[in-house]
């Protein structure tokens, strides 16, 4: 559910400290700032140090749908940047954030020079399909009920961190129907 990448971020903090010719910068951002909005040019790539932010887009309807929630070593704006188009989702803070963000060519760079970077790169971009893929495939053909005990599994301390508006959201549910499904399963 919140998704870390700690082998892309060991390597992104080594490239930091040992003072890399890129040009990674440190930004903060506090509780619900905007990182990226959608349908906004996208010039660099982010790549989370600490905190988190969710992934979401706004659909027809005006209703939120949250993708991903992004902690540690994960990364964003980059399909964008590399594809040269505006921004898919918006990206949220939920807490204070802090992330390594790198300017397009210094990224492109970065990609052409270092072996290593393009492999965690590429790797980055695989977990994200394959997270997504079976993602969407479990929640077409699963109750709320289900996915709600699944998430609950994988993320105890799920109600504590994420609003319950969030967790509606990304269940692709209202928030009266996460209320209720709730509700019915602590009566069981």
């Amino acid at each position: 559910m919140i998704r870390t990448n700690k082998e892309l971020f060991s390597y992104i903090t080594h490239l930091v400290r040992s003072g890399a010719e890129h040009k990674f910068t440190e930004h903060h951002f506090t509780p619900s700032q905007k990182i990226l909005v959608e349908g906004k040019k996208v010039f660099s790539v982010y790549i989370m140090k600490s905190g988190m932010v969710k992934c979401f887009l706004t659909t027809d309807t005006g209703s939120n749908f949250i993708q991903e929630f992004f902690g540690e070593g994960e990364l964003f704006g980059e399909i964008e940047l590399m594809d040269d188009c505006y921004s898919y989702c918006t990206i949220e803070a939920i807490d204070d954030v802090v992330v390594y963000k790198i300017q397009k060519g210094d990224f492109l760079q970065l990609l052409d020079e270092d072996k290593k970077f393009n492999r965690l790169f590429i790797e980055a971009l695989i977990s994200k399909l394959k997270y997504k893929a079976t993602r969407h495939s479990y929640n077409q053909s699963h109750t709320i009920e289900d996915k709600l005990t699944r998430l609950k599994m994988k993320f105890p301390a799920l109600e504590q961190v994420i609003s319950k508006q969030d967790i509606a959201d990304y269940l692709g549910i209202t928030l009266r129907a996460l209320n209720r499904t709730i509700r019915s399963m602590s009566e069981n």
